[in-house]
């Protein structure tokens, strides 16, 4: 970014300074003060009754659960919808599956509902009963990966939902679908190492395959994976690194709010 003219005298961005280290070095020698102050996550109050998707999680062993969820934006097509059905039901692993249906057509960008019966192959539902839940509208998404059960997040790697992911400790499959998301799973996979990589075809509007999703998911959940277990670990460690960063004990985070006040005072 050499010789760029900058207007701004100081840019706040929603990392912590540990997450990214070599970005944010690089940009600090080369325009404004950098404030990475994040994760900077909304969490709302505990509401009085659960919701169905964690009751459903309750009944379900630890780390046992990957979680499938695409943003306020991210739906399926009846063909990726199966798809995605025969590559969880062909893993054997316990899955929860918030699925959105197409827009309307006067409303773009935001996902309907999901009409389960036309969007899923026959019997899917039956077949996985007690071993899979799929939601078909908005879900609680932080309250689901706090979960114990919970052992792995299949993702469209939204800065929001990638920063909730860290904070919570769960390891990553990324589907990106747009934006700077593929840069996203990009780093999670080959920097920061939480998560385990799926082939996405972005000329097919990026479409997995059954087997893709299923050889990913296994990559992930099965407990004698190394890449699996690799990503676990990572995870732990990426844990435990947001929660220090905005620790008010001198987390990184936390002084650079300090710095940001300061300089804002001056």
């Amino acid at each position: 970014m050499a010789g760029v003219s900058w207007k701004a005298n100081g840019v706040i961005i929603n990392t912590a300074a540990e997450l990214e280290q070599s970005v944010v070095a690089a940009i600090a020698g080369n325009g404004p003060t950098l404030y990475p102050v994040g994760p900077v996550l909304s969490f709302p109050a505990q509401a009085e009754q659960a919701h169905a998707c964690e009751l459903w999680l309750e009944a379900q062993p630890l780390a046992s659960v990957v979680f499938l969820c695409f943003g306020s934006a991210g739906f399926s097509t009846a063909a990726q919808a199966h798809e995605v059905a025969h590559g969880l039901e062909r893993s054997g692993h316990r899955f929860l599956w918030v699925l959105r249906g197409p827009p309307a057509p006067d409303t773009p960008l935001q996902p309907t509902d999901a009409d389960l019966g036309e969007l899923l192959p026959e019997g899917f539902l039956e077949r996985t009963k007690g071993k899979g839940l799929v939601w078909p509208t908005k879900a609680p998404q932080k309250e689901i990966l706090g979960h114990a059960a919970v052992g792995g997040f299949v993702t469209h790697c939204g800065w929001n939902s990638t920063l909730e992911s860290l904070w919570f400790g769960v390891p990553m499959v990324p589907w990106p679908l747009y934006a700077e998301q593929h840069l996203n799973a990009f780093t999670l996979v080959a920097y920061t190492g939480v998560a385990v990589a799926m082939e996405v075809d972005r000329n097919r509007n990026n479409f997995v395959e059954a087997s893709e999703l299923e050889r990913a998911v296994k990559a992930l959940m099965d407990a004698d994976s190394h890449d699996g277990s690799k990503a676990r670990a990572k995870a732990a460690e990426m844990k435990a690194v947001c929660r220090k960063a905005v620790h008010d004990g001198g987390g990184s985070s936390y002084t650079a709010l300090g710095r940001l006040a300061q300089d804002i005072l001056r």
